[in-house]
């Protein structure tokens, strides 16, 4: 099968995700919904602790990485 070539970069990507969280974020201080903002920053870190959790970080290496 042939690959997709994407219009954007990752980086431009993680970019546009960068300030659509932070209009999210400041659009809820704004509106002093800090209720909401406590329980998405526990999901969030929630998240990030089962991606750590789960990760098999014994196996990666420098050979194993593709450009």
């Amino acid at each position: 099968m042939a690959e997709k070539v994407s219009k954007y970069s990752r980086r431009t990507k993680a970019l546009f995700w960068c300030f659509a969280v932070a209009i999210v974020i400041g659009v809820l201080i704004y509106l002093e919904q800090i209720a909401i903002l406590y329980v998405l920053a526990t999901i969030g870190l929630v998240a990030l602790l089962f991606i750590v959790g789960f990760s098999d970080l014994e196996n990666v290496g420098r050979d194993n990485l593709e450009t």
